[in-house]
C-alpha cells in the first residue's frame, strides 16, 4: 500500500507539535516556534487560554452532546450575545465556515422561493474569493485550483471581479438571488474591500431585492480589529457566515441573519447534528466573554497598530523579497517579490508560523493577544529571514 493511513489531501510540513501557550507552539522534537498562522486565524486567543480551558474542562465533566432535538443552553446565551452585538436577529449553529456558508446559501434560495419566486436562485460572488471546500462552496469561489478534478461545476454561482459595482451590476438577472462577498479576502491575497464597495453592495442589493451575504469566517471575531469586519464600514448585511476565531481553536461555526431573511428556515428546513453542542458553546460562549469584555477590542487595534509599524520599515529594507504589506487589524498580508513559498519556509527554519495566501502573499494571523515583544521577535524572524533570501 503507498497511501498513507491520512489520506494526503495536505502538503504537511514534517514538524508535530504537542502543546501551546499563548503565542507559542512546541513540537514534540523540542522546536519552538513563534504563531503568526493562528491555525489559519482560528486561535484567536491564542493557545491554552486559562479562560477557555477551564470552560472546556468544566462542561466536558457534564454534558457533551444531546441532539438539536432539544433546547441547548449554550445555544441560547450565544446566540443572545451576537445577536446583542451585530445586525442578526437569528442564529443557526454548525461546525465550519464551510457549512455556515452553505446555511447562508439556502437561506437566499429558500427566502425567494418561499415567496413565489422559483426562479431566483443564482448568486453572485468575487472572482479570488474563497468559501469553503464543499461542492457548492468551491464553485461559489470559482477558482480553477480547487474545482480541478470535482466536475461537473454545481451550478448557481456567477464570479464578477471584486470591488467592481459597474460589472456586479451588469451581472445580475431575473434569477439572481443574492450577492456573497469577503469584506477582506483572505485566500485570495488579503485584499480588503473599500468602505465604498461595501456601502455600494448594500445599495444594489436594495435596488434589486436581492440578500446581501458577508463571509466573515476569517473576518470575523475580532481578526480586524472590530468583532466583525463589516462593522467598521457601517454597513449591514442580511446574512453573514462566521467560523474559526468563533470558538477560539474548537470547532464552531454560525449563521447570522436577520428576522426578514430568515423568517422562512422554518423546522425542516436545514440542521446539523454536531452544530451548537454543549461542548462547542462552552468554548464559544468562553471566547465571547473575552472578546465582548470593556477595552479589549481596543486592545487588539493597539496591537495591530505597533505590528503594522514593524512591518512598514521591513518591507522598504527587504524591496527584493517584500513588495508591500496589506490588510486590516491583524489580518495582514505581505505581498512578496520573491516566492512566498520561498520566504514562508525560511521563516518557519527561523521559528516563525506563517500562511501563504494568492497572489503571492504571505499571511501573518497573530493571536488577537499578541504582545509587543512576540511581534517585534516575529518582525525580526522576517527580517533575518528576508535578508538570507536576498544573500
Amino acid at each position: 500500500m503507498t497511501i498513507t493511513p491520512v489520506m494526503p489531501t495536505y502538503g504537511r510540513v514534517d514538524v508535530m507539535f504537542e502543546r501551546g501557550e499563548g503565542a507559542w507552539l512546541y513540537a514534540k522534537d523540542g522546536r519552538r516556534f513563534l504563531d503568526f498562522g493562528g491555525g489559519v486565524a482560528v486561535n484567536a486567543l491564542g493557545h491554552a487560554h486559562p479562560h477557555l480551558v477551564a470552560a472546556l474542562q468544566a462542561q466536558a465533566a457534564k454534558l457533551w452532546h444531546c441532539s438539536n432535538l432539544y433546547r441547548v443552553e449554550g445555544q441560547e446565551k450565544l446566540a443572545e450575545r451576537l445577536v446583542a452585538n451585530t445586525f442578526a436577529d437569528t442564529v443557526f449553529f454548525c461546525n465550519s465556515g464551510a457549512e455556515a456558508m452553505e446555511c447562508s446559501i439556502k437561506i437566499a434560495r429558500r427566502y425567494h422561493q418561499a415567496q413565489g419566486r422559483k426562479e431566483k436562485y443564482r448568486v453572485i460572488t468575487a472572482r479570488g474569493a474563497f468559501h469553503g471546500r464543499t461542492l457548492a462552496t468551491i464553485a461559489a469561489g470559482g477558482q480553477e485550483k480547487h474545482l480541478d478534478g470535482f466536475a461537473p461545476k454545481v451550478d448557481g454561482f456567477d464570479q464578477v471581479a471584486f470591488g467592481n459595482l459597474n460589472e456586479l451590476r451588469a451581472a445580475i438577472t431575473p434569477q439572481t438571488a443574492a450577492i456573497v462577498v469577503e469584506p477582506v479576502q483572505g485566500e485570495g491575497g488579503i485584499v480588503p474591500a473599500t468602505v465604498d464597495y461595501l456601502k455600494g453592495l448594500r445599495t444594489v442589493a436594495d435596488e434589486f431585492g436581492l440578500l446581501l451575504i458577508f463571509d466573515e469566517v476569517q473576518t470575523g471575531m475580532g481578526r480586524t480589529g472590530a468583532l466583525f469586519a463589516h462593522q467598521s464600514a457601517g454597513v449591514t448585511p442580511d446574512v453573514m457566515a462566521a467560523a474559526k476565531g468563533l470558538g477560539g481553536g474548537f470547532p464552531v461555526g454560525a449563521c447570522l441573519a436577520t428576522e426578514a431573511a430568515a423568517k422562512y428556515m422554518t423546522p425542516g428546513s436545514h440542521g446539523s447534528t454536531f452544530g451548537g453542542n454543549p461542548l462547542a458553546m462552552a468554548a464559544a460562549n468562553a471566547v465571547a466573554d473575552v472578546m465582548l469584555a470593556d477595552g479589549f477590542m481596543a486592545q487588539v487595534n493597539k496591537a495591530s497598530e505597533h505590528l503594522w509599524s514593524l512591518l512598514h520599515p521591513l518591507v522598504k529594507k527587504h524591496p527584493k523579497v517584500f513588495a508591500e504589506v496589506r490588510g486590516k487589524g491583524l489580518m495582514i498580508g505581505l505581498k512578496c517579490v520573491a516566492p512566498n513559498t520561498d520566504i514562508i519556509n525560511r521563516a518557519f527554519d527561523n521559528g516563525l508560523l506563517t500562511v501563504s495566501a494568492g497572489d503571492n502573499v504571505m499571511r501573518l494571523l497573530p493571536p488577537l493577544i499578541v504582545t509587543p515583544e512576540e511581534s517585534e521577535a516575529a518582525v525580526a524572524i522576517l527580517d533575518r529571514s528576508a535578508g538570507e533570501i536576498a544573500a
